[in-house]
């Protein structure tokens, strides 16, 4: 990992502590695991990381959706499962979209997303979206 990439995964860590499951990038061609725990791992075995991954790919479609609805910036969308819960947001400048998606154990009391996506916004005061543009991982 680069700096950019070694400073979200370490973001999502210090906000989700022992509860973070895993950290993805993406964008429209291509993904890249940054952050998997060892008990994840096994569970992704029986998992079509493609598909799941092309799934959150419709969020570039419903955050320009939403945008031109509601006439705000799209921050992020979360996903509740019986055990876990999805963190999905994008990154975006002139010609670069990224899409970062996290996995958390659910909690008693739930997570401030609205807080973790401003602290990740403020890792692109550092760095630019180019850096954090995914690798092939996708084997």
């Amino acid at each position: 990992m680069d700096d950019a990439t070694e400073a979200l995964v370490a973001t999502f860590q210090s906000f989700g502590e022992g509860a973070l499951r895993d950290v993805w990038l993406f964008d429209q061609w291509t993904h890249q695991n940054l952050y998997l725990r060892a008990d994840i791992e096994s569970q992704l075995s029986d998992l079509d990381v493609d598909a799941f991954i092309d799934n959150e790919r419709y969020g570039y479609i419903t955050r320009d959706t939403y945008e031109s609805l509601y006439a705000r910036d799209y921050d992020y969308t979360v996903r509740g499962f019986a055990s876990c819960e999805l963190f999905r947001t994008f990154f975006a400048d002139d010609d670069t979209r990224i899409g970062v998606l996290a996995g958390f154990d659910r909690r008693e009391g739930g997570y401030d997303f609205a807080a973790l996506s401003a602290e990740l916004q403020t890792i692109l005061d550092e760095y630019s979206v180019t850096e954090l543009v995914p690798t092939d991982d996708t084997e």
